[in-house]
């Protein structure tokens, strides 16, 4: 959670660095002014959105505050994405437009690179929702429910169905509903856990 500007500026590297953006130079600077990238854009808003949110908000803060959710709906409107804040750890990598449905009560760790069409929520009228390890990867299409547990170091296959918990780090998850069809190492789907 940003809880004061270190932490914003942290989360905001190691965003930057999930996503494989690199430091702008000054033209690099004019050229995602004419022509941003949007997930960068939401990334960044979000993680702004957070350090307002976790902060004591008086005069202007308060105005600036209610700007940015006003900024935040528009922009996951218009990309698809349905993420509270203080859900994610640093360096989240969202790969592609498109759907996105997360619970505000989940909680997912460090280095989390997720899919489009991906939804983790609760279930069946539950308020607790999945807790994700850090260094998860979670491939297009799954669906991760329920007051479960998932291990750091793990992969979640495409149009998986994860509805029990699993405590095995470096592992496989696919199919419906989810096992564990074999085990990975994580540092080869996220790349920059390398650098």
């Amino acid at each position: 959670m940003i809880r004061n500007k270190e932490d914003y500026k942290y989360y905001l590297d190691q965003d930057r660095k999930a996503l494989r953006i690199g430091k702008s130079n000054f033209l690099g600077q004019i050229v995602s002014y004419i022509s941003p990238n949007q997930i960068w854009k939401f990334q960044k808003t979000l993680r702004t959105l957070e350090y307002y949110e976790n902060r004591k908000k008086k005069g202007l803060s308060k105005l600036y505050y209610l700007y940015l959710k006003y900024k935040y709906k528009n922009i996951s409107l218009k990309l698809g994405f349905s993420i509270p804040p203080n859900v994610f750890g640093p360096g989240l990598a969202i790969v592609h437009y498109g759907t996105i449905v997360i619970n505000g009560n989940a909680k997912i760790g460090a280095n989390c690179r997720m899919h489009a069409c991906v939804n983790i929520g609760a279930s069946g009228g539950e308020d607790e929702a999945p807790k994700l390890g850090d260094n998860v990867y979670i491939a297009p299409g799954a669906k991760v429910y329920g007051n479960i547990t998932i291990a750091s170091n793990t992969a979640i296959g495409a149009n998986a169905v994860v509805n029990k918990s699993f405590d095995k780090e470096n592992t496989v998850l696919a199919g419906v509903p989810a096992k564990v069809i074999g085990e990975v190492n994580i540092k080869q789907i996220i790349k920059h856990l390398n650098d």
